[in-house]
């Protein structure tokens, strides 16, 4: 458990995503991104599926989108940690993403400077996930 005391405990737990098509969206974060299923329930377009990115993490995958990208809305992207950002990309975009914004060093911040490196891609129903790998001595 985490150690945010004002929401009890705390951490990262899910994102949820809706899927124009679910089959597909699995596959996408199954076998290109190497996801693990935790458990899955319902039925046609109800069906909903929790994903684990690798840490305990998860990814929630609802059914029943109406075909459409959706524009960016309140979440700008969702992260994901990396040790390999350039092979995250690779997996990626063989699995159907669409690079947006190559894989490039960075540093953040200055008080203590952490450089990173970083990449984005478009998954399959418009949201955009960073692959982000510490480098440095001051990991995030």
């Amino acid at each position: 458990m985490g150690t945010n005391e004002k929401i009890g405990g705390g951490g990262f737990h899910h994102l949820a995503l809706r899927a124009n098509d679910f089959e597909a969206t699995v596959k996408f974060y199954t076998e290109g991104l190497g996801f693990t299923v935790k458990t899955s329930w319902g039925e046609g377009d109800k069906r909903i599926i929790l994903l684990d990115a690798g840490d305990g993490n998860y990814m929630e995958v609802f059914a029943g989108g109406k075909g459409e990208e959706k524009p960016e809305g309140s979440y700008f992207h969702v992260a994901f940690r990396s040790n390999d950002v350039d092979k995250a990309v690779a997996a990626a975009v063989a699995a159907g993403a669409v690079v947006t914004i190559d894989p490039k060093d960075a540093v953040l911040g200055s008080n203590p400077s952490t450089p990173v490196r970083i990449a984005f891609v478009k998954g399959l129903n418009g949201e955009i996930l960073e692959f982000f790998q510490s480098t440095g001595e001051n990991p995030l």
